[in-house]
C-alpha cells in the first residue's frame, strides 16, 4: 500500500512538470505516425518499421494482458483518431482521457529515452551476456516407465 501511494506521488509531481499524455499506449500510437512522412530506403526504412513495431508493443500487451487480440485492438486505435483507446479494465473503446486513462509526459519521455538508449547500446556492442534459463521440467510425473501392473510379470 504504502508503495501505491509513494509511486502515485511520483506520478502527480511528474505530470505536474511536463504535463500529461493519453494514457494505455494511445500516445505512442499517435506519435508514431509522424513516422509515416519519413522519406526513407533501405536500412534506414527498416529502422523506422522496427521504432513503430516498438512504439505499438504497449498497446498489444495491455490488450493481450486483458485477453484480447493485439493486433485487433491495436488496428481500431489506429482507425480514430485523438484520445481514443481500449479500456482494459472496463473492455471498451472510449476517450481515455474522459475515462482519467492518462500518463505523466515525463515517464513516457524517459522510457522512450531509455529504450532508444538500450536498443543503441545494443546495436554498437558486439557481445552481450544474458542470464541463461533455467531448463523447465516437462516429462509428466505419472508412474514411472517399466514398472507394469502387479501380478503382470
Amino acid at each position: 500500500r504504502k508503495h501505491r501511494i509513494e509511486d502515485a506521488l511520483s506520478a502527480t509531481r511528474a505530470a505536474v512538470e511536463e504535463g500529461i499524455v493519453v494514457g494505455g499506449g494511445v500516445a505512442l500510437i499517435r506519435a508514431s505516425e509522424a513516422l509515416n512522412d519519413l522519406e526513407v530506403e533501405g536500412e534506414e526504412k527498416f529502422g523506422v518499421d522496427i521504432l513503430k513495431r516498438a512504439l505499438e508493443a504497449p498497446v498489444r500487451q495491455i490488450a493481450e494482458n486483458a485477453g484480447k487480440d493485439g493486433s485487433v485492438v491495436l488496428e481500431a486505435i489506429k482507425n480514430h483518431q485523438g484520445n481514443f483507446g481500449y479500456n482494459a479494465l472496463d473492455d471498451r473503446y472510449e476517450d481515455l482521457v474522459k475515462a482519467g486513462i492518462i500518463d505523466p509526459t515525463k515517464v513516457v519521455r524517459s522510457a522512450l529515452q531509455n529504450a532508444a538508449s538500450a536498443a543503441s547500446l545494443f546495436l554498437t556492442t558486439e557481445v552481450i551476456i544474458t542470464d541463461k534459463p533455467e531448463p523447465k521440467d516437462e516429462h509428466g510425473h505419472g508412474m514411472p516407465g517399466g514398472m507394469g501392473m502387479p501380478g503382470m510379470m
